[in-house]
């Protein structure tokens, strides 16, 4: 049984830093595209950041240059370093996993899924 439990979410000002994880059971990181997805209410479940199976990332316009994702396969947990916090940042953000090497953003692609932490950026 797969289980993601994101934390590190809270409140922060414009401008700040917050360091999301996610930790997995029953679920090896290695060869998996494993990934990061944002949501606000009334709005569609955003993909954020991922890293397929062979390592390469791929991150979202919108938080490029701001945002890092990295994993440490042998803990098996999932990070997001954010810096340069917006107020457009806000949302609740979920850890994802799927089944596949290959590292998709349509939220269909993605087997697994924690609960998710809320991040809220004052500006």
């Amino acid at each position: 049984q797969v289980q993601l439990v994101e934390s590190g979410g809270g409140s922060v000002q414009a401008g700040g830093s917050q360091r999301l994880s996610c930790a997995a059971s029953g679920y090896t990181f290695s060869g998996h595209c494993i990934g990061w997805f944002r949501q606000v209410p009334g709005k569609e479940r955003e993909w954020v950041t991922s890293i397929n199976g062979d390592g390469q990332i791929s991150v979202t316009n919108s938080v490029t240059g701001r945002f890092a994702i990295s994993s440490d396969n042998a803990k098996n947990i999932l990070y997001l370093q954010m810096n340069r916090l917006k107020p457009d940042d806000t949302g609740t953000y979920y850890c994802a996993a799927s089944d596949g090497r290959a590292c998709y953003s349509p939220p269909r692609y993605y087997n697994y899924w924690g609960l998710g932490t809320q991040v809220t950026v004052s500006s």
